[in-house]
């Protein structure tokens, strides 16, 4: 159990056996970080006040582990501001983008407790108990509730929330983040995120200096037909929380998405520089960081990243798992450096990290190694991948991590079909490429990654360009670029496909547009 629930179950259970927590030193003006302008009303004194209102700025960036000391400062100066064990459970809930890998039953416990302490030490009018009330119906039975249906349960209730009490826009906030984390990956209409897109840009322009808002903005127009909705809040993010490491990193998920590599590189730059306590926050930015670099060339620099990832200490959080294999396998694949590819280890060493707790992370060595070893022709080597990848597909079935299972069957079809290309199974292996590009483009991208490991589809254009199907290898590196934009990868790959098809102009075009980027 790490620091943060011990501390929040203690003042729990101190709660509930109608004691208090000592009291401490307040928080001075000096010493309240620059986190954006929050101001979250409770019927708290003015004090706990302050503190509660720091403690959602830090919740509102993501910074959850910071929310204990600002929120056992407030029952230190009230004991009776439940609101304050209400925003413990909150925080419990960690990256809704994430959910349900992120959360365990002994959290899931912990939030009913925390619920149980909001209600028993007291809330002080009838807004703060439908917000108990509301939150509370993520957590009811949560042992015999599927998770999906506790989701909804909450979307429904803070929407419920907003609309009840329309003079309170952090009810439409939270309502905003939930709604569009609830998104379906098919939903290419992208439906809920627009919805909860359109929430947030009237609050926006109300309150421009509102961490929430903006964050939440970027988060919403992450996909690649509606990102550039996004540039204004990215631009604005990390100014608005300068103290926070993920405000700083959180600006390249658009910045990625559009292809402003330069943007991407210096906002995980400052984010990593942010993150004093070296946290999972780091290391997810590195991954982004590398694929950046990788993007304009910068081997050398990417590697630099991989060097500053393996000096910083070892952390147990799923973005940092999914770093781990993610940024060396990068460095491989976009270089074509198969036989590297093919070697890869997994770092840290499996008896240093609990990799058993991460199979969508861990899938991602075996995806690249399986790629490495079937474009070197070596089949069983690939197969030996495949059946680890299958494996690894049923842990997350286990888990009932839905969309992880669908990315990991996706990459053992890549790599099925590329090793069939090599062994002389050309047409039956661009099959199998083709289907699982479609399958590919079918979903979206998680938040931990700023884009697929080797895209399929660009997988599937390698081997149409080196088997003299120019025309076709062209039309899709340029899908490619359709969801990645300025991938120097699909970049290459259309110059040579239509230099090969004859369209030399187009070909000097696309070189033109990579050298000046």
């Amino acid at each position: 159990m790490n620091p943060r629930p011990r501390l929040t179950m203690l003042a729990a259970l101190l709660l509930v056996a109608g004691l208090t927590l000592p009291a401490g030193p307040a928080m001075t003006a000096a010493e309240t970080p620059a986190l954006g302008e929050v101001r979250f009303e409770v019927g708290c004194a003015p004090e706990a006040q302050a503190a509660f209102n720091t403690a959602m700025a830090y919740y509102y960036s993501f910074v959850w582990h910071r929310t204990t000391e600002p929120l056992t400062h407030a029952l230190q100066a009230d004991p009776g501001c439940g609101m304050a064990h209400w925003a413990q459970a909150l925080a419990l809930l960690d990256n809704p983008f994430v959910w349900p890998a992120n959360l365990s039953a002994q959290k899931l416990d912990e939030g009913e407790l925390l619920i149980g302490a909001a209600r028993t030490s007291g809330l002080r009018s009838q807004r703060e108990r439908d917000y108990v009330d509301a939150l509370a119906s993520f957590f009811d039975k949560h042992a015999d509730t599927p998770h999906k249906e506790r989701a909804q349960r909450l979307e429904r209730a803070l929407e419920a929330m907003a609309a009840k009490y329309a003079d309170d826009p952090n009810a439409a906030i939270l309502h905003a983040l939930v709604l569009s984390a609830n998104f379906d990956p098919a939903d290419k209409a992208y439906t809920n995120q627009l919805r909860a897109a359109a929430i947030l840009e009237p609050i926006f322009r109300a309150q421009p200096q509102h961490p929430g808002v903006a964050h939440f903005l970027i988060h919403s127009y992450d996909y690649p037909p509606i990102a550039h909705k996004g540039l204004d809040a990215a631009r604005r993010y990390g100014a608005i929380a300068p103290a926070a490491a993920h405000a700083q990193h959180m600006p390249s998920h658009v910045f990625t998405r559009v292809g402003a590599w330069r943007e991407s590189i210096e906002a995980n730059r400052a984010s990593a520089q942010a993150d004093a306590r070296q946290t999972w926050n780091a290391m997810h930015a590195y991954d982004y960081m590398a694929y950046a670099h990788l993007q304009l060339g910068e081997i050398d620099a990417a590697r630099d990243v991989l060097r500053l990832a393996g000096e910083m200490p070892i952390t147990d959080h799923f973005a940092s798992a999914y770093a781990y294999a993610a940024i060396p396998a990068r460095l491989a694949l976009e270089r074509d450096a198969w036989d590297e590819a093919a070697r890869l280890e997994l770092q840290p060493a499996r008896d240093a990290y609990p990799w058993a707790k991460y199979p969508q992370a861990e899938a991602v060595n075996a995806f690249a190694r399986g790629l490495g070893a079937a474009a070197r022709g070596d089949a069983a080597a690939a197969q030996a991948e495949i059946e680890r990848l299958h494996r690894l597909r049923q842990v997350t079935e286990d888990k009932k991590l839905a969309y992880w299972s669908e990315q990991i069957a996706i990459q053992a079809e890549v790599v099925r079909g590329l090793a069939m290309t090599r062994a002389g199974e050309l047409e039956a292996g661009i099959g199998v490429l083709a289907a699982a590009a479609a399958r590919e483009d079918a979903s979206e991208k998680h938040v931990v990654t700023p884009g697929p490991i080797l895209p399929a589809r660009e997988v599937l254009a390698d081997v149409l360009r080196t088997h003299g199907r120019a025309v076709e290898a062209r039309a899709a590196y340029e899908a490619v670029l359709q969801k990645e934009p300025n991938r120097l990868r699909a970049m290459k790959g259309v110059a040579v496909a239509a230099e090969t098809a004859g369209a030399t102009a187009d070909a000097q075009a696309m070189r033109a547009q990579i050298d000046a980027r």
